[in-house]
C-alpha cells in the first residue's frame, strides 16, 4: 500500500504494511534492525505507541478518521511512550526523517492507495 500527502503530493511510503490485529499491532516494528526508505507500518485502531526494545529511531504520524494528520513525532528514540492522542484512530510509523523530507504537517490530508 502507498501513502501520499495530498497537500503536496509527496509519497511518505510506497510499501506500507498493515497491522490491524491485536498481536500485529502490539508487535509493530519490534524485532527489526531498521526500517528502509519507502517502507512503513500502518497501525489501525491505535492512539498511542511505544518504542520499547526498538533498535532504531522512527517517525510517527497520528491520523484521525478522515486521514488528517493530528499529531507528529519525529525521530522517536527507543524506550519511549508517546502521549495518548485521544482523537487519533491510527498511527503510521515511518523511517526517521520522512516527516521532514515530505514536509508533512498537522492538518495535512493523507491518502492510502494500492
Amino acid at each position: 500500500m502507498k501513502l501520499i500527502n495530498k497537500k503536496n503530493e509527496k509519497i511518505l511510503a510506497d510499501n506500507l504494511e498493515i497491522a490491524n490485529g491485536y498481536f500485529s499491532r502490539m508487535r509493530g516494528l519490534l524485532g527489526r534492525k531498521s526500517l528502509e526508505k519507502g517502507k512503513g507500518m500502518y497501525i489501525n485502531s491505535c492512539n498511542s505507541i511505544h518504542s520499547f526494545f526498538m533498535k532504531f529511531k522512527f517517525d510517527a504520524v497520528f491520523i484521525n478518521k478522515k486521514n488528517e494528520v493530528i499529531y507528529l513525532i519525529e525521530h522517536m528514540p527507543a524506550w519511549r511512550v508517546s502521549k495518548i492522542c485521544f482523537s487519533a484512530c491510527s498511527v503510521i510509523e515511518l523511517p526517521s526523517g520522512v516527516i521532514k523530507d515530505t514536509q508533512t504537517n498537522i492538518g495535512d490530508l493523507l491518502e492510502f492507495s494500492d
